[in-house]
């Protein structure tokens, strides 16, 4: 199962450059930033094992990758740092197998702030509604690092996923609003223990414009 998603990573990464590579263009037609506030705790789900909430800021630089009847397609990278709050509110899911159980239990029962740290590639399809207003629909992949353990993820490597919904609007001439939902989750595959990972649901508002 690692060696095929490793697999699919690559020709995640794979189709990208040869997307980019046909447009001809190294620089964005678009840059821009976007927050993010995601939480497990919402009204499709919610882990009563632990609470978990980001607060994420990326930076946007936006590809035109091609043109389909009336659907538009962009590649956009974006460099991230989160800001995590998590708490394990079950003490019972460190279980007695591991290791060092009651040190685990004190360590990971205490509210933690976290950071992360990565950059996202996603791949954006956009349909115009009306003259300025687009409804666009991404999935993106990120690869990162997270400088804190707790019970459902190590230290270290992880990757993101990201499932996109929202609208763009043309405030101004070459100014573009964004406002959308997203589900998250982040894992690292098992290629440390532990790899439960997190989930989030979450909002996006974000401002970009061409250069």
């Amino acid at each position: 199962m690692k060696y095929r998603f490793l697999l699919i990573i690559l020709l995640f990464i794979s189709a990208t450059i040869v997307c980019q590579s046909k447009t001809n263009k190294l620089k964005p037609a678009k840059i821009g930033v976007l927050y993010n506030y995601g939480a497990n705790e919402n009204f499709i789900f919610d882990d009563p094992d632990y609470t978990y909430t980001t607060k994420t800021i990326k930076a946007q630089a936006f590809y035109e990758l091609a043109n389909w009847k009336k659907l538009n397609f962009e590649l956009i990278v974006q460099p991230q740092i989160q800001f995590l709050n998590h708490q394990l509110l079950n003490k019972w899911f460190v279980t007695p197998d591991q290791d060092n159980v009651q040190e685990k239990i004190a360590e990971f029962t205490q509210p933690k702030k976290m950071n992360l740290y990565g950059v996202e590639f996603g791949f954006v399809v956009k349909k115009k509604l009306i003259s300025k207003l687009d409804i666009q629909g991404g999935i993106s992949l990120g690869f990162n690092y997270i400088d804190t353990r707790t019970e459902r993820l190590a230290k270290g490597f992880t990757f993101t996923e990201n499932f996109s919904l929202g609208f763009s609007y043309n405030v101004f001439k070459k100014s573009f609003i964004y406002l959308g939902t997203n589900f998250g989750h982040v894992s690292n595959l098992d290629f440390q223990k532990p790899n439960d990972g997190y989930n989030i649901l979450g909002i996006d508002i974000g401002y970009s414009f061409e250069i």
